[in-house]
């Protein structure tokens, strides 16, 4: 059976599988390879690694850490390992600065091709905005609340994690972005702000540095990141500068 042409018509506007059709009770064999090759690519990008020598190049005085897992196998299988930093790291105090992290995640592809070009918008507006921007860290094998050790050990004010999100069967370069305002060891997600879905087909690096740089701005005014920080950016026209930005 072939899909009607309304849903045929959806696909359009979607990277979602709508309209597949069936034979019988099943997919049709084409959508059913199709969905078996995404699922293995889905489960291979979970095991991709972070071309750190690379990313530091782009990144002049970035600084590559390791997370207190071992391998990928650990990172997997014991989560909190991936929250904290390996024993011993250090790093040099920047008192008040704002501190970036980019992490490798859950997919390594995603951080790996919009960490750079969204960091090239952020920073010179953060710096714009009067922050002391500390060089990036780069961290593998982590998760986003090794943010809270880094950001702690650097003594920033706030900290942005740039986290490769978990891959899906149409995103397998997603690319999330975690704020903590006043990060330290034990905050819990609820006092975060996320933005999601950085990738071609999503949120482009230059719309995510821009809602972050507003979610910074009310932050730094409100003195709190989370639950309590709504994002009530307004929208705006191309070119235009945010209120809380001016």
């Amino acid at each position: 059976m072939t899909a009607p042409t309304l849903w045929r018509d959806l696909r359009r506007f979607t990277s979602a599988r709508v309209g597949l059709g069936r034979v019988g009770h099943a997919l049709p064999t084409a959508a059913h390879l199709d969905f078996q090759e995404a699922h293995a690519q889905a489960r291979d990008a979970v095991w991709s690694a972070l071309d750190t020598a690379s990313l530091a190049a782009a990144l002049p005085g970035a600084q590559i850490v390791a997370s207190a897992a071992p391998d990928r196998r650990s990172y997997l299988l014991r989560p909190d390992l991936g929250r904290r930093l390996a024993e011993g790291t250090q790093l040099a105090p920047r008192p008040g600065c704002f501190a970036i992290v980019i992490a490798d995640g859950l997919c390594a592809s995603g951080v790996q091709a919009q960490a750079a070009p969204l960091l090239a918008a952020l920073i010179p507006g953060l710096e714009r905005a009067g922050w002391d921007v500390a060089p990036p860290v780069i961290a593998t094998q982590a998760r986003v609340a090794i943010g809270d050790d880094i950001g702690q050990a650097l003594g920033a004010a706030m900290v942005a994690v740039l986290i490769g999100e978990r891959p899906g069967l149409s995103s397998l370069d997603s690319m999330g972005i975690y704020l903590t305002h006043a990060p330290r060891t034990g905050r819990n997600d609820a006092e975060r702000n996320c933005i999601s879905n950085i990738r071609p087909g999503g949120i482009s690096p230059a719309d995510a540095a821009a809602k972050l740089l507003w979610l910074v701005a009310a932050a730094r005014r409100l003195g709190l990141t989370g639950v309590g920080l709504k994002d009530e950016q307004p929208a705006v026209l191309e070119g235009e500068t945010p209120t809380l930005l001016k």
